[in-house]
């Protein structure tokens, strides 16, 4: 660790990081491109002047935060001049580059598009584009232009508590708004732009074609999509399921697991090379070649593209067969790749590589030295473990922060699969290779399924030992962050034995049991009143320390999707009731008015009142009478009469909230 920590490019990492953080969250940067050159001649100059100084380790440091902000500041489409929001009008007129495609629901497709010109105009900038399916589930490819006449709408943020940010998560993908077209509302035009990515996706394409020629069944073509073509939106969610819980959902992701037991296997096949003379530079230049050439297979995705280069910087490192040097070329990859897509820093498969990578670099050595088998077998058993383990380390935060689970048997699924799985993803490639070719006979192609299906079974067998899988694990970010701190005093533990590193090591773990207790008492001193939103229902939560209460009008399954988030989120017990109220006394007076239309007069003035099941009653005459402080409609009303009730109140000066567009309403109540 120490020699991580005296290791520059390591600082430089951290503070271009830092910047990137600094500008995506706060814009602090906001004087143009002309500022950006003068800023960095100015600490250029400074840099110079401050050459033989004690401030030049600032300043240098300084530099790469700067950078940082600078980064993010170009990577931002909307601060061109050309971005398409600066140039559409309301009838205006676009052509969409497609870059690939998102997802495949039941009624529409969704595709992340470029804006390459509205009206006249040449633009820049992307959008996601929904699209509505046809009988014939015709779909866009890669490199497809269309010409729209398009409704432009902002993305819409999470209307419950806890729920998926989807707005946030695309803003981070450099998309803010959205296009909804009916299924023949676009003009595919001829003209085709060609690209590396166009270019990628019509070779899968191709593979595609070859293997569904051959009799896979459904679940043994998706799980070959996905390993070998990085196409993950075939696979079923009872199979994505199955391998979440056991574990090894990062199987199905082509990351750095995948590039990394590649470049092994490649650089044992090739190693014979290494005898004759500058053996390892051609080795290492095959080696690279190879890995590309899977990147191109694979589509050329982000997250193939980010595991490839990160392991050309290691196989160039491996020449030197040294540790240290393959910990120092994983930090500059790190460093190159955040320099050129600076918002990879916030892409969970990204933080997960790298934080597993760094496990098995830095954790797996130390676990292994404190067992050496004298045989063979079970040494490379032992190895295998270590590297789960180390792994395991390196992201146990962070999953636990973003999926609040824990597989119990990710050691054994590990021990299983990824053995494996190296032998699946090499064989995979001349499966590939074969095919196109029309060399791939009906019983190699039969086998290679059958191998498949075998791996898919075991996923499933370990899945549904529920006894082992922990869900629904309260995890927030502050707490994420002190667990690291915790698991890398652990690791300089393992490193160097002394007591000051123990007592470091106490000191971390007393804060997390401190931030545990803290994190609990706020969870059971906590009182609150939720409508939540949910289209044609109602779901309504009396929150009381540490349970919430809810009242609902539909469909069971249907309302714990809904409150999921937020029970994960706040640690809380449920408990649910079907009927619903018409009066709750909380911090104020909440009046429920349905289609019965019945309220009481005396108890509910200065009330809140909440509006459910399109209500015919005169809402004119209930504000004179009643005087409410709120008015609140939540999903279960037609937006014909939230339209009405909202024109009501706009004329009668009271405060309207409605669910399906501005999110729950949460009525905070004072600790007592």
């Amino acid at each position: 660790m120490k020699k991580l920590l005296d290791y520059l490019p390591f600082h430089f990492t951290l503070f271009l990081m830092l910047g990137i953080l600094t500008q995506f969250y706060f814009k602090v940067w906001s004087f143009g491109f002309y500022g950006i050159i003068y800023t960095a001649l100015m600490l250029l100059s400074i840099l110079v002047i401050l050459k033989k100084s004690t401030f030049y380790f600032l300043s240098a440091r300084a530099l790469f935060f700067y950078t940082g902000i600078v980064a993010v500041y170009i990577q931002d489409n909307t601060n061109y001049d050309s971005h398409y929001l600066n140039h559409f009008k309301e009838k205006s007129t676009v052509i969409l580059a497609v870059k690939k495609m998102v997802t495949s629901g039941h009624f529409t497709n969704t595709y992340e598009a470029s804006v390459t010109q509205v009206d006249t105009v040449k633009t820049r900038g992307a959008i996601l584009l929904n699209i509505q399916k046809d009988s014939t589930n015709k779909r866009l490819k890669t490199g497809d232009c269309i010409f729209v006449k398009p409704i432009i709408k902002e993305l819409i943020p999470p209307l419950n508590p806890y729920q998926f940010h989807y707005k946030s998560y695309l803003k981070k993908r450099g998309m803010t708004h959205q296009i909804f077209l009916e299924k023949d509302a676009y003009t595919l035009l001829k003209e085709k732009r060609f690209s590396l990515e166009k270019f990628a996706s019509e070779i899968r394409s191709a593979i595609q074609r070859s293997l569904e020629s051959y009799h896979f069944q459904e679940d043994e073509l998706a799980v070959i999509n996905a390993l070998l073509l990085g196409q993950r939106q075939y696979i079923s969610k009872e199979l994505m399921d199955d391998y979440s819980h056991a574990g090894a959902i990062h199987i199905l992701a082509v990351s750095g697991l995948h590039v990394g037991i590649l470049l092994w296997m490649l650089s044992f096949v090739l190693k014979p090379l290494e005898r004759i003379k500058n053996g390892k530079t051609i080795k290492t230049i095959f080696l690279i070649i190879l890995l590309w050439a899977f990147a191109l297979i694979a589509g050329l995705s982000a997250s193939v593209v980010r595991a490839v280069t990160m392991f050309t910087f290691v196989a160039a490192a491996l020449t030197m067969n040294r540790t240290r040097h393959i910990l120092y070329a994983i930090i500059a990859s790190l460093f190159f790749l955040l320099l050129i897509k600076p918002l990879f820093l916030f892409d969970v498969g990204f933080q997960l590589s790298y934080l597993a990578v760094f496990g098995i670099v830095w954790i797996q050595p130390k676990i292994y030295r404190i067992w050496k088998p004298k045989y063979k077998l079970i040494d490379t058993f032992w190895q295998l473990c270590t590297v789960s383990i180390g792994a395991q380390f390196g992201i146990l935060p962070l999953t636990l922060y973003y999926f609040h689970q824990f597989p119990g048997l990710f050691m054994i699924t590990n021990l299983v699969v990824i053995p494996f799985l190296g032998g699946v993803l090499i064989t995979g490639m001349l499966l590939i290779i074969l095919a196109i070719s029309g060399a791939l006979s009906e019983f190699l192609a039969t086998l290679y399924g059958a191998v498949i299906s075998l791996m898919n079974d075991f996923i499933r067998f370990i899945s549904e030992q529920e006894t082992f899988l922990i869900t629904d694990i309260s995890f927030s970010g502050f707490l994420m962050i002190i667990a690291y701190m915790v698991l890398i005093r652990i690791g300089v533990l393992f490193s160097k034995h002394n007591y000051k590193n123990l007592i470091v090591l106490l000191w971390f773990v007393c804060i997390f049991q401190g931030v545990l207790i803290f994190e609990k008492y706020s969870r059971e001193s906590k009182k609150e009143f939720i409508v939540f939103h949910k289209s044609k229902n109602t779901i309504l939560g009396i929150r009381q320390a540490g349970s919430l209460k809810v009242y609902h009008s539909g469909n069971l399954e249907a309302t714990y999707k809904i409150i999921a988030p937020y029970k994960v989120g706040e640690g809380v017990s449920l408990a649910y009731s079907d009927t619903i109220p018409n009066f709750f006394q909380v911090e104020k007076p909440i009046l429920i008015i349905d289609t019965l239309g019945i309220y009481q007069f005396k108890s509910s003035k200065n009330a809140i009142v909440i509006l459910r099941q399109s209500t015919r009653i005169h809402l004119e005459r209930l504000i004179k009478v009643l005087k409410p402080e709120y008015i609140i409609a939540d999903g279960s009303n037609y937006k014909s009469m939230v339209l009405k009730w909202e024109e009501t109140c706009l004329k009668n000066h009271i405060p309207f909230w409605y669910t399906g567009r501005d999110g729950a309403y949460i009525i905070k109540e004072d600790k007592q």
